[in-house]
């Protein structure tokens, strides 16, 4: 591992600290309902969305018990996934359409509305080649922040559950997402979406440009002879406002099919550098703000050090995988260092703009995060280097995670770790105050089993199946992992690819999209019911014997149930796709 390597992650992570800590007073005041400081002016426009939606003006009025505000939940996300639907399957006939793309097919359109529904933003199409200005704003953009805003708003109600006494409130859903889409998610893809453009991300409504080539370039065709191109389409559009909220909400889903690996999307190393920054920030405020919230600002800090040392522990294995070079190479004598960026390593499916250090990084990253962008072709990385954001994936993506989900699915853990304890002592299991009886272990089971079942299931069917096979790009254990790496996205709402599976065919458009629906909202209503719960429950004082849920020996706990519990699952599946890879690989 260089020392560029160390470097770039201690930078990251320094400066990520530096803003998530003054952001999570900001969340923990969108979060109480209190004033935002800076935000009067907007104040008259949130009293307006509320007159509008028929929400009282009176926040004692406002509250909704876990199930009302799950029913209202998930209207909303399957309202917004309807006119994401509707949208792609008419664009032929809507304005901002300026290339004349055709109407989206009915089963991608399908696994595109589920997936910006549930904060997947999986994409089985080429966007610049599929998608119109217009529903890559209306549809796209828009879902974006719904989404994340939903993510938050779960955050929020479970928060509540544990700092409520005897309440059968959780909050009231609508409040939430319009609040949290006002004075956080708007706010800052403005600020983002400026700083983009200055870097070079492009904003605009052009139609597509035909420049000509420096150098004609010739192409073998398959039926014999070649083809000279003398010209190029650039393809335009109103990239910066999409990416702005695709990585701030953790959404992932690019305005191009090459993703954040596109110049238009990120063109420098230090739009790269920022983007990764996004993704983490309000998964890392929310911490700060849950330690606010509950009143004890150590316990968002011991989730937060949870949070950083599985991270760093999977970004090391992933930059020093991807330092090496590659075996097969190695055996041909291919002279890999070729400049300072490529330093010996593995450098193909990487742009040389940002070299292996920033792009192991932003792997690490976008998949420790249910966000899904990407700037490098995970496909190409090295069996280990492909297997760890594999793996991020499966923890269940609470190693910060998305928007909320990441801090939702980290207090689930977090209850799982005190209930372990309580058995090792014979006592009743406390977390905050609050008892964790056995309501709350079945609620958090039921979340934590979901996606594994979903993964392995729809591993299997599709393995077995040869409408599954057919889109296999690569034989043998890196065909397995790329449908392995399909699964574990959908179902942990991340979006990433290994880019080597053809999955935008009807059999993976609708198992993906069902792997993607119940991935979020099969987990989202158990925590929910645990939030109401909680809520409904008198906070005890702590005593003697209360297990300290701050300090290093918590945080020890933590990490070692997220680790076991999480990944276990996984580990079979694991052994036969990047494991049996690297093996084979290097006994060659």
């Amino acid at each position: 591992m260089t020392t560029q390597s160390f470097i770039l992650l201690a930078v990251f992570l320094a400066v990520l600290l530096a803003l998530a800590w003054p952001l999570g007073a900001v969340l923990a005041r969108v979060g109480h309902g209190g004033r935002i400081p800076g935000f009067g002016w907007l104040e008259k426009l949130e009293q307006l969305l509320y007159r509008a939606a028929g929400i009282p003006l009176k926040s004692e009025e406002r509250g909704q018990a876990w199930k009302g505000y799950a029913v209202a939940l998930l209207v909303f996300n399957g309202i917004g996934a309807l006119v994401v639907y509707g949208l792609q399957r008419v664009q032929a006939w809507l304005p901002l359409n300026p290339q004349g793309l055709d109407n989206v097919s009915p089963d991608s359109s399908f696994n595109t509305a589920v997936s910006f529904a549930a904060n997947t933003n999986w994409q089985g199409y080429s966007g610049e080649q599929t998608m119109s200005y217009l529903v890559q704003m209306l549809a796209l953009t828009c879902q974006n922040f719904f989404s994340a805003a939903t993510g938050m708003a779960v955050a929020y109600a479970l928060i509540r559950g544990f700092s409520a006494r005897s309440a059968k409130s959780i909050g009231n859903f609508w409040v939430d997402i319009t609040r949290s889409t006002l004075y956080v998610l708007l706010p800052l893809s403005l600020l983002f979406a400026v700083f983009l453009m200055g870097q070079g991300v492009i904003q605009n409504f052009s139609a597509y440009k035909e420049v000509a080539l420096l150098d004609q370039v010739s192409y073998a065709l398959p039926e014999g002879g070649t083809m000279t191109a003398a010209t190029q389409t650039i393809a335009m559009g109103p990239v910066a406002s999409q990416e702005a909220i695709k990585m701030l909400g953790t959404n992932g889903g690019g305005f191009f099919n090459a993703n954040s690996a596109h110049p238009y999307e990120n063109p420098s190393a230090l739009s790269n550098f920022g983007q990764m920054l996004a993704i983490f920030l309000i998964p890392a405020g929310l911490c700060f703000a849950f330690g606010r919230m509950v009143g004890d600002r150590r316990q968002g800090w011991a989730v937060l050090g949870a949070m950083t040392v599985l991270f760093v522990a999977c970004a090391l294995v992933v930059l020093v995988a991807e330092q090496q070079a590659h075996p097969a190479l190695q055996a041909m004598g291919v002279d890999q260092a070729m400049n300072a960026l490529q330093s010996g390593g593995n450098m193909e499916g990487k742009e040389t703009r940002f070299g292996i250090s920033a792009s192991a990084l932003f792997a690490a990253v976008t998949t420790a995060a249910s966000c899904g962008a990407v700037n490098a072709m995970h496909d190409s990385f090295t069996p280990i280097g492909g297997m760890v954001p594999m793996l991020l994936m499966q923890f269940g993506e609470v190693i910060f995670g998305g928007v909320g989900s990441g801090l939702y699915g980290m207090l689930v853990f977090a209850i799982m770790a005190v209930f372990i304890a309580g058995l090792m002592i014979g006592r009743t299991p406390e977390y905050l105050g609050k008892k964790i009886q056995a309501y709350e272990m079945k609620m958090t089971s039921i979340a934590i089993l979901v996606t594994p079942i979903l993964v392995l299931g729809g591993t299997a069917i599709a393995v077995m199946t040869d409408a599954g096979k057919a889109g296999i790009a690569n034989p043998g254990a890196h065909g397995f992992s790329e449908i392995l790496y399909a699964f574990s996205s959908a179902a942990n709402n991340n979006g990433s690819a290994f880019a080597g599976l053809s999955a935008n065919t009807p059999f993976y458009n609708a198992m993906l999209a069902a792997a993607m629906w119940f991935g979020r909202f099969a987990v989202i209503v158990p925590i929910l019911a645990i939030a109401g719960s909680l809520a409904g429950k008198q906070r005890l004082e702590a005593n003697a014997g209360t297990m300290p849920t701050h300090g290093a020996m918590f945080i020890g706990l933590l990490v070692g149930v997220v680790a076991l519990v999480g990944v276990l699952n996984y580990v079979p599946a694991l052994a036969l796709g990047p494991v049996v890879e690297h093996l084979q690989l290097n006994n060659k």
